[in-house]
């Protein structure tokens, strides 16, 4: 038994590690990337080249790196924000008051999620266009602010919220306003940080409708410079991998940051 156990072990292990290895080999494949010249990245070299430098040098000098990361940062992080409050609400209130209509309402907010982006491209920028919002940050953020699948998760997370703490604080005269803001939203901390990461994430690797709407390399975010780089007549790999590595830094930073709480947060929403 004791060999048995042993064995399943092993190949439980041998498992994960070789599924990790998956996951993070395209990663590993990129920074090794970097550091060669295009020719041999498209040779297929896989050993560390001596051109990292020199990618670096010719990226900084291709691209307005302080400007694209700051429009990149600013739609993420406002488009996170107003996501995060306008579906918080939202989670809130269909779980916590009650109506003939609720349950019908939350339906066709559901519903929604079978909608595909592709479907919705064109509406959406005559909307944008009608209302002079061409090639403006605020035409990427608008669409995402009401996310059906974060209001989904704040109301599945609502369900594990103590009624009884509304109940008395009800009693002690605070107003619903006061309980969301006072009570709600430090009780459910994990939750707000896990949806922090999921839209934030969402948010800067946002690529198909900012390419549609944002029309000037001003307002281009990084999805959009690194796309352009790949896609020139002569593209020079070693300059894409270094903006594909920039690109991916804050991403990695704000998960691994927000880890802990970012896993209480999900397992918090299923209990």
């Amino acid at each position: 038994m004791n060999a048995s156990r042993l064995a399943t072990t092993a190949l439980q292990y041998a498992f994960l590690a070789a599924a990790a290895f998956l996951s993070i080999f395209p990663f590993i494949w990129m920074v090794i990337s970097s550091t060669n010249k295009s020719i041999d990245i498209i040779s297929g070299r896989t050993g560390i080249g001596d051109a990292f430098g020199t990618n670096v040098t010719n990226f900084f000098a291709q691209v307005d790196v302080p400007l694209v990361f700051w429009n990149s940062t600013k739609v993420a992080v406002l488009a996170t924000l107003l996501t995060i409050v306008v579906s918080s609400l939202a989670g809130y209130g269909f779980e916590m008051f009650r109506s003939k209509a609720r349950d019908r309402i939350y339906a066709l907010v559901l519903l929604t999620l079978m909608v595909p982006f592709a479907a919705l491209m064109i509406p959406l920028f005559m909307m944008m266009a009608k209302s002079g919002l061409i090639n403006t940050h605020i035409a990427i953020m608008l669409p995402t602010i009401a996310s059906a699948f974060i209001i989904f998760y704040f109301r599945q997370s609502t369900k594990a919220f103590q009624t009884e703490l509304r109940d008395a604080a009800k009693v002690d005269g605070l107003k619903e306003w006061q309980i969301f803001l006072y009570i709600y939203v430090p009780v459910m901390r994990s939750t707000y940080a896990a949806a922090f990461v999921i839209v934030f994430m969402t948010n800067w690797n946002n690529y198909l409708w900012p390419l549609i709407v944002l029309q000037s390399n001003e307002t281009k975010t990084i999805t959009l410079v690194v796309s352009s780089l790949a896609s020139a007549y002569y593209p020079d790999y070693g300059v894409v991998m270094i903006g594909t590595i920039l690109a991916t830094l804050p991403t990695l930073l704000v998960f691994f940051g927000m880890q802990r709480q970012f896993v209480q947060g999900m397992l918090g929403s299923v209990k």
